[in-house]
């Protein structure tokens, strides 16, 4: 009886077979895990493959999938050449929060990173930069201690160098589970920033879907530059926990990037087969040092 209740789920979709399409199940076709995505906003089925092919854009609305760090980092260095930053730096459990070193050490199986930001230098249009990179898929991008001191070091480098800093942020905020520790790292790298500008370094900052929490309160909108995707999510608390406070409703667009940028809060918005060449030509508006 249990037996018929309680059954392990294959990790495959089915189809009927195109010659008859009413045929019994033993006559459907499998079709692998992983092989085709469902875009979140016009619900398009797509080939996997296709949208990899294509910057991870759904080919039929443009809606931006996330990307993941060393996908991000290769779509904009030139050549997809990269020198990487502290990759050995791994969080520790400080206040022995319940299972957040396992929950920790399944993300690093899973995404093959030892946290949620890639930071190094490589160069976009033959422009020296010193770049970091956050991906969501590692615990929602959250920004622990970790996070925080690879961005700052990043911050350091390209004081050091003389190079322009490009942050990609993707992030769901400051990391729980390291409780003030996480929070910290606002100030700490809001304040490397202040030093960046205090001696003329470039910051273009480019947040994607999302960037919220403590890395939107901080490093997030700290640039000289601030970019977005199209369709972003950006803010600090959730659209209803503002609702419910203010007691009103919010615009359906509300934290969107084109939000952001009809109220002055972005410089612009720019769709991810651009983005290369957008941060090109600040470059070179710039006439990058080090060079």
């Amino acid at each position: 009886m249990f037996k018929d209740i309680f059954y392990k789920r294959r990790k495959y979709a089915t189809i009927n077979s195109p010659t008859n399409p009413s045929s019994a199940p033993t006559e459907k076709k499998e079709i692998p895990e992983g092989l085709m995505v469902k875009c979140n906003r016009c619900a398009e089925i797509c080939y996997t493959k296709e949208v990899d092919k294509n910057l991870k854009i759904c080919p039929s609305c443009e809606f931006h999938f996330p990307m993941s760090a060393f996908e991000r980092i290769e779509a904009t260095l030139d050549d997809g050449e990269f020198l990487e930053y502290d990759s050995d730096l791994i969080s520790t459990d400080p206040l022995d929060f319940p299972d957040y070193i396992d929950k920790v050490e399944k993300d690093r199986e899973k995404t093959d990173l030892n946290e949620a930001v890639v930071t190094g230098e490589g160069a976009i249009h033959g422009h020296p930069v010193v770049i970091g990179v956050m991906d969501s898929r590692f615990r929602m991008g959250s920004m622990g201690s970790v996070v925080g001191e690879k961005i700052f070091r990043a911050i350091e480098q390209a004081l050091e160098k003389q190079y322009p800093l490009v942050l990609f942020c993707a992030s769901g905020g400051a990391r729980m589970q390291e409780g003030v520790l996480s929070l910290m790292q606002m100030a700490k790298t809001s304040a490397a920033l202040a030093r960046l500008s205090e001696n003329k370094g470039l910051f273009i900052s480019v947040m994607t879907n999302p960037t919220t929490g403590g890395v939107s309160a901080s490093f997030a909108t700290l640039g000289d530059y601030n970019l977005a995707e199209p369709g972003a999510l950006i803010g600090f608390a959730g659209r209803r926990i503002i609702e419910q406070t203010i007691r009103q409703e919010l615009p359906k667009n509300f934290q969107t990037s084109e939000f952001l940028l009809e109220h002055g809060q972005l410089d612009k918005v720019v769709h991810r087969r651009e983005m290369r060449d957008v941060l090109g030509t600040i470059l070179d508006i710039h006439q990058v040092r080090g060079e």
